[in-house]
């Protein structure tokens, strides 16, 4: 019998450190990943909770689906990030201490844009950027050096900065086909047994290899 890959090992590819599975590895209870999404660096790809997860203070959460492909210098900027801009300098002077932490009630409560979604199956190209609050559909792709700064449809290509759509993968209603069969939903052992259908498959043969249809 086919035997899936194991979601849990820190480093998927022998020989390969660069490469990480966030699910094992982020520790932050405002960061949730589903399994198999991985991250791919150089240096220190262990290290992306506080290098590519910047100004994470909370509440808002960063919320990655499973089966993503993270490049290298991928980042997501968090609601922490904003600065005041309703007066005449959007310096954060209370962050500097002394006396003038005795103001730190204007720049706490900010507006924020919620939690950062990205759906499943998301390959995010080299230093790709995504802005707080952005909703990222599932099967979406981020152009290297895109910087997103508004919500990417299901199945939308998106590059440049501001990021914008060139174009999706597939028609509208073979994108709502694929949405429905949700191959990122089924059994890792089903997965298995259909690895090349995934990866190079039409729509009919995904429906087929479903599980309860024709071909699963």
């Amino acid at each position: 019998m086919p035997v899936p890959a194991d979601p849990t090992v820190l480093h998927p590819m022998p020989g390969q450190p660069r490469v990480v599975l966030l699910k094992p590895l982020v520790t932050s209870p405002l960061i949730e990943v589903g399994e198999y999404s991985y991250y791919d660096d150089p240096d220190d790809p262990t290290a992306f909770e506080t290098r590519n997860v910047l100004y994470h203070y909370g509440p808002e959460k960063l919320v990655i689906g499973r089966f993503c492909a993270l490049g290298t210098g991928t980042r997501f900027i968090m609601n922490g990030a904003n600065h005041r801009m309703d007066g005449p300098s959007t310096f954060p002077f209370p962050t500097m201490g002394g006396s003038w932490s005795e103001h730190f009630d204007l720049i706490t409560g900010l507006p924020g844009r919620g939690d950062t979604v990205v759906g499943h199956d998301v390959w995010f190209g080299h230093g790709s950027t995504v802005m707080p609050g952005v909703r990222i559909g599932h099967g979406a792709v981020i152009a290297a050096g895109a910087v997103v700064t508004s919500d990417v449809p299901d199945y939308g290509i998106v590059g440049g900065n501001p990021a914008r759509l060139i174009r999706t993968r597939f028609d509208a209603g073979t994108v709502d086909r694929l949405l429905a069969v949700a191959w990122w939903d089924w059994p890792a052992e089903h997965i298995t047994e259909h690895v090349r259908t995934i990866m190079s498959g039409g729509v009919d043969d995904l429906e087929a290899a479903a599980p309860g249809g024709s071909g699963g």
